[in-house]
């Protein structure tokens, strides 16, 4: 299957916040609060930070064994775990809570985006080694946000009682979901290895996060990406000085408002701390650890510790505790020899906030790459546009614009009164030299004048162009379809749309046409035509 590529910035699709705008800008205002410029500059600086502070690689790959036993992999995978055990192997790493089926399409960008950004490495710096990896972060507790996917613009909801984090929860109830999936995509081309794919990693499997391992192992071990699920008893003792400074001193929320405060200035926050940044995770239980007067309770739950109890409950059972959003980020960069972190707008806007706190407790912040994006235009929607005579550029625009814009290149400025008002503003500009000849204080009233002259063949433009849009309804209903299409929910497609129809349609391929289109350190927005 080939495909074609033109690029955007991100600025000029309309669909990125001002922080992202900035950071991707490096505007001063931003400056302060990363560490390292998306370059190869940048790269080589954050190698040499992370070479002088070397996480326990030991720990993490005695781990990562463990947690492939049993699972069919590459041997690209094999060897990517072996060679963590060299102090001059770096991990290149995207993170995601395991949403049923992959959930958006940007799941599947950002890891495509990842491993290239490794395999460039390893070009750009022949003597080490650079390794893709998925955190999966399937201690969330958001049923809501990742027990659905949307097939055909229906969203296919997992009908589930089930509590706690998603990644501890078992699979029943998605042989329904998958067999409905099977009766809208099983007569595409490679759609009924889709739906065997689908049942060998969900239904044969204990639990959310095991079925999604297995999944993302499946569509990604031939490129050698690492897959660490970090709900994980060993790994999170790494973590128990800064859960215990975050139980008992609250250091971490302290340092963070402190970068806020700073932030706030100029941008709106996206994660706030709080006073115990941990959650208490527990069978079907993931609830905040909140101090109350000397006890720690569990929110939502009769559950309560003294301060002693719940140091011990630290040391003998780490894996109870789970971080939010801003410790997740410090116990995956404690665990990992890691130099990059590859995410969306939302997760770079909450990772500019958590530099001081690296600092503060000494581990390297990694670069910040905002994932890639794409847009794939199958070539029945390209001949569409084509015959519409607008750009698939133009269609990130508002639906008026669009026809706004159809409408003028069609009566090619006739509808412009350009000429008019420009031979209207020269007769005042002759007006104001006469009048200031006589008396300067009639410049007013010569103005006054102008104003009520220009304001009505404005709004005569504006009348023009809506009386001949009506004109165009057929063409409005086409771009509305087209829209509608490519832009589900009046937002971008990988934020909506699911990688099942796209795997149905072109199978394995699909995978690697967006691995080849991906973009490394560029950082812009792909647009992607079936060719």
């Amino acid at each position: 299957m080939d495909c074609n590529s033109t690029n955007l910035s991100f600025e000029q699709t309309g669909y990125f916040s001002k922080i992202i705008i900035d950071y991707l800008n490096q505007s001063p205002a931003i400056k302060p609060f990363y560490t390292h410029p998306v370059s190869l500059e940048g790269m080589a600086a954050a190698i040499q930070a992370r070479q002088q502070a070397q996480p326990d690689r030991n720990l993490l790959v005695k781990e990562l064994q463990e947690q492939y036993k049993g699972i069919e992999t590459s041997a690209l995978v094999q060897q990517n775990i072996q060679q963590l055990l060299q102090p001059n192997t770096f991990t290149i790493t995207t993170a995601h809570q395991p949403a049923i089926f992959t959930g958006h399409l940007y799941f599947i960008y950002k890891i495509a985006h990842v491993i290239k950004l490794a395999d460039r490495l390893k070009k750009e710096f022949p003597d080490k080694h650079f390794v893709p990896v998925f955190w999966m972060g399937s201690e969330d507790a958001d049923l809501d946000e990742l027990g659905h996917v949307y097939l055909s613009s229906d969203k296919l909801v997992w009908e589930t009682n089930q509590t706690g984090a998603v990644g501890r929860m078992n699979t029943k109830g998605l042989d329904k979901l998958i067999h409905r999936i099977e009766g809208e995509l099983s007569v595409q081309p490679f759609g009924k290895e889709l739906i065997q794919l689908l049942r060998d990693c969900y239904l044969q499997s204990p639990d959310i996060q095991t079925a999604t391992f297995k999944l993302i192992n499946a569509l990604f071990a031939e490129y050698g990406l690492i897959v660490i699920m970090p709900d994980n008893a060993n790994l999170k003792k790494a973590m128990e000085p800064v859960f215990r400074e975050d139980l008992l001193q609250q250091t971490p929320a302290g340092v963070v408002e402190k970068t806020i405060e700073q932030l706030s200035k100029q941008y709106k926050a996206q994660a706030h701390p709080r006073p115990i940044n941990l959650f208490y995770l527990k069978d079907n239980i993931r609830e905040l650890i909140e101090l109350k007067g000397d006890k720690y309770e569990v929110r939502n739950t009769t559950l309560s510790f003294t301060k002693d109890e719940i140091l011990a409950e630290l040391a003998n059972n780490p894996e109870r505790f789970s971080p939010n959003v801003i410790l997740r980020g410090l116990y995956q960069e404690t665990v990992l020899p890691n130099i990059a972190f590859i995410g969306g707008g939302g997760e770079t806007a909450y990772w500019l906030e958590l530099k001081d706190l690296f600092n503060h407790y000494k581990v390297p912040f990694p670069m910040l790459v905002v994932r890639n994006s794409f847009l794939i235009i199958e070539k029945k929607w390209q001949e569409k546009i084509r015959k519409l005579d607008l750009q698939t550029k133009d269609l990130f625009q508002p639906e008026q614009d669009v026809l706004t814009m159809l409408v003028s290149r069609q009566k090619n400025g006739e509808l412009k009164l350009k000429n008019e008002l420009e031979a209207a503003m020269r007769v005042y500009d002759l007006l104001k030299d006469k009048a200031a000849n006589i008396d300067r204080s009639l410049l007013q009233h010569v103005e006054a004048l102008q104003a009520r002259t220009i304001k009505p063949l404005q709004e005569l433009e504006k009348k023009m162009l809506r009386a001949e849009k009506k004109k165009y309804e057929t063409e409005q209903r086409q771009i509305q379809t087209i829209r509608k299409a490519l832009f589900p929910k009046n937002g971008l497609q990988e934020r909506v749309d699911n990688f099942m129809p796209w795997y149905a349609l072109w199978g394995r391929e699909f995978i690697h046409i967006v691995y080849e289109h991906s973009l490394t350190l560029e950082q812009e927005f792909t647009i992607l035509e079936e060719g």
